[in-house]
């Protein structure tokens, strides 16, 4: 595996992933029954942005620093401001909490959360974080296989995030054929799947491939480009597709994208937008 999040914590996918995850994570919580959050591929849980490869990459700078910078004011953008700020309480920005940590800190006592990470060093750090944590569980394993254990959990309500590294030529397909038998099993979760943005093409297949699965309540696809979509060599943008969204998820995604855009934009060609990929029943 040669891919490192140290080295791209924080940067803009970063920041448009987790305002999204934390946005359908406040749609969830207006329901008082406990929900479960499962992410497949979860990573070490924080990130030091002081360390040689957060520093070598200097990614954050164009992320989560020019964000919280620039969208002091934004309501939208609350939530991840928090977020951030509870692992930094002097002020600072020193950690940069994973998806997990940021799901997990806005659960309740009675939510679950199911976390897998495949790679040893990775998943014991993240067992350290949330050792003392009763809620979260952590496996080391593959996230994909795992679905097939792990759904439908006990308590029936809640969200999955599918975030893979995107290193294998074949994930879409991988990520497709699992994607399909998971909702088999739950398909009353709302599922949220991160992707890269480097050719519109191959974008584009990943969307027919996503229309092809069967929902409940709809699918959604929320992306953000900062470059123009036209390269391979680079990650010119990123996109979250939810399906199953929860109510009014539409227009919060799109409110994001028009919030996070023009600050994080690094060409004149930057935009973001929001495609219905099922409408809602």
């Amino acid at each position: 595996m040669n891919y490192l999040h140290a080295f791209h914590a924080g940067n803009f996918a970063d920041v448009h992933k987790h305002v999204v995850l934390l946005a359908l994570l406040a749609a969830l919580k207006r329901k008082p029954t406990p929900m479960c959050y499962v992410e497949t591929h979860a990573g070490a849980g924080r990130y030091d942005l002081t360390g040689p490869a957060a520093v070598r990459s200097g990614e954050s700078n164009n992320g989560v620093r020019l964000v919280l910078t620039r969208g002091a004011d934004e309501p939208v953008l609350a939530d991840y401001r928090a977020a951030v700020a509870a692992l930094n309480p002097d002020g600072g920005v020193h950690l940069y909490p994973g998806s997990p940590l940021m799901a997990a800190n806005v659960l309740g006592p009675t939510d679950r959360v199911l976390l897998c990470e495949r790679e040893e060093n990775v998943a014991n750090a993240l067992k350290g974080v949330f050792a003392r944590d009763e809620r979260v569980i952590v496996h080391q394993r593959d996230g994909y296989e795992a679905l097939k254990g792990l759904l439908p959990p006990p308590i029936r309500r809640g969200l999955v995030l599918i975030d893979p590294p995107w290193e294998d030529p074949q994930e879409a397909k991988k990520l497709l054929k699992h994607l399909a038998a998971g909702l088999a099993r739950w398909d009353t979760a709302t599922w949220a799947i991160w992707y890269p943005i480097k050719l519109r093409a191959e974008v584009q297949a990943l969307h027919r491939g996503l229309k092809a699965l069967e929902v409940k309540r709809g699918m959604l696809a929320a992306e953000l480009c900062i470059h123009p979509d036209d390269s391979a060599l680079r990650l010119n943008g990123c996109g979250v597709a939810v399906l199953n969204p929860p109510l009014g998820t539409e227009r919060t995604l799109a409110a994001i994208g028009q919030i996070l855009h023009p600050m994080l934009a690094q060409s004149r060609y930057a935009r973001s937008e929001l495609h219905i990929l099922k409408p809602r029943p």
